[in-house]
């Protein structure tokens, strides 16, 4: 288990690392997961369990937002017998979330999480650590995720509350096609470990 110090020690939102790890343990390590870029990709590569090769699909460089939502719909095509999940942030998934017409087009049976936090969040997290939470063009006013889902026929569903995460997952991976669950986490959680820009391995960063 890796050390994790509590973003929310009331436990009255749910964290990305919840959001993760749950679907970790509804999936049991069946599923193909691809990412989208940033915290949600963080995230996902730290706390997601897999059963085989060739199950975890990001882009591990360029920065490159938006890349999850198409490749999870080629991983799908690609192995249409296996569970295809993305994992994207409110962010990224609005870069490419036109793709929604593909899956309806096409009948394209991936499953979406998006992690809300309201933030381009790694961005976010470089600059509460490193410029002393002076947010520059960080902050996302999103529009309702669900009913854009719901104006492509998509099957959705928002959650805010911890107690609905696990029911909610469960509801994803039982769905006969595609599904987008929208979970509300924590605005201002971060991912570590991390080594800051020009700086050493012995330098890692472990907590803020």
């Amino acid at each position: 288990e890796v050390v994790r110090p509590s973003s929310d020690p009331q436990g009255r939102f749910i964290s990305m690392y919840d959001a993760i790890s749950t679907l970790a343990e509804v999936e049991k390590g069946d599923a193909v997961i691809v990412t989208d870029v940033g915290q949600n990709q963080m995230f996902s590569a730290r706390y997601s369990k897999f059963n085989s090769t060739r199950s975890f699909i990001t882009s591990g460089g360029l920065g490159t937002m938006g890349f999850g939502l198409p490749a999870a719909l080629g991983a799908k095509l690609g192995v249409p017998d296996r569970e295809v999940v993305c994992v994207m942030g409110d962010g990224g998934f609005q870069m490419t979330m036109q793709e929604l017409g593909t899956i309806m087009q096409n009948r394209i049976g991936v499953k979406m999480i998006v992690l809300n936090n309201s933030y381009l969040g790694m961005v976010r997290q470089w600059q509460q650590l490193f410029f002393g939470k002076r947010y520059s063009f960080t902050h996302i006013e999103s529009p309702d995720l669900t009913l854009i889902a719901a104006a492509y026929g998509i099957p959705n569903r928002r959650v805010t509350e911890p107690g609905q995460l696990r029911e909610a997952i469960e509801e994803l991976a039982a769905a006969p096609g595609a599904y987008l669950l929208e979970v509300a986490v924590l605005p201002e959680e971060n991912v570590f470990p991390m080594v800051p820009a020009g700086a050493s391995l012995s330098d890692i960063i472990c907590t803020d």
